[in-house]
């Protein structure tokens, strides 16, 4: 089993990263494997809506000059999601919405069912919203979502401050342990529970 860890923030070192580490610490102990990957400081384009990706159902975005098609591979192999983002504004920063909007509509059915877990690290307020923007891209996918013993939210400003944070630290612990024991679960049910059998999506819009 593998968890893909993805930090949107555009410090590799600051307090997402922090505790991302600490979540992937908890999975490592448990035998899991882990990767981490820092995108924040690469230049990712917006989803532009051509749709494309849904019509060549090929789990790749038609713009393949940057980040989002070398990932989507890593997504689609990871048992679980670990997605981690700063606040910016009340919600998750630029470069993380505009990989997540093009890298899950592309990568589409394949993200089912997989375990997803968010983190976020603020400086004072927006935590909640923001780890509510993340969950929302695990949620629409079909994903089981991974909670702890409070929001995951760690707080800090200068990098390195999230270590102060004793409640966030221990927030990220059990996310890690709950995670790990998903995963475990899931592993194990897959031999003799059958996946639900997937309708064909209705689209219902309201302009008649």
């Amino acid at each position: 089993m593998k968890v893909l860890a993805i930090n949107g923030s555009p410090k590799p070192d600051g307090n997402t990263a922090t505790a991302l580490r600490v979540v992937l610490g908890e999975l490592d102990r448990e035998g899991i494997d882990t990767e981490l990957v820092t995108i924040g400081q690469k230049p990712i384009r917006g989803c532009f809506a051509c749709n494309q990706c849904r019509v060549r159902q090929d789990r790749r975005c038609v713009f393949d000059a940057d980040e989002v098609n070398r990932l989507i591979p890593k997504l689609l192999e990871a048992d679980g999601i670990l997605l981690g983002s700063p606040v910016y504004y009340s919600g998750i920063n630029g470069t993380m919405k505009s990989f997540l909007d093009r890298a899950f509509f592309a990568a589409g059915a394949g993200m089912h069912h997989k375990a997803g877990a968010a983190v976020i690290a603020v400086r004072r307020s927006g935590g909640s919203a923001s780890f509510d923007q993340l969950n929302k891209y695990f949620l629409i996918s079909q994903m089981l979502v991974v909670g702890s013993n409070y929001w995951n939210v760690i707080h800090g400003l200068a990098p390195g401050e999230a270590t102060q944070d004793a409640e966030g630290l221990q927030i990220m612990r059990t996310l890690g342990k709950n995670m790990a024991w998903l995963l475990k679960l899931i592993d194990h049910g897959q031999s003799t529970i059958v996946t639900p059998t997937p309708e064909e999506k209705i689209m219902t819009n309201f302009v008649r």
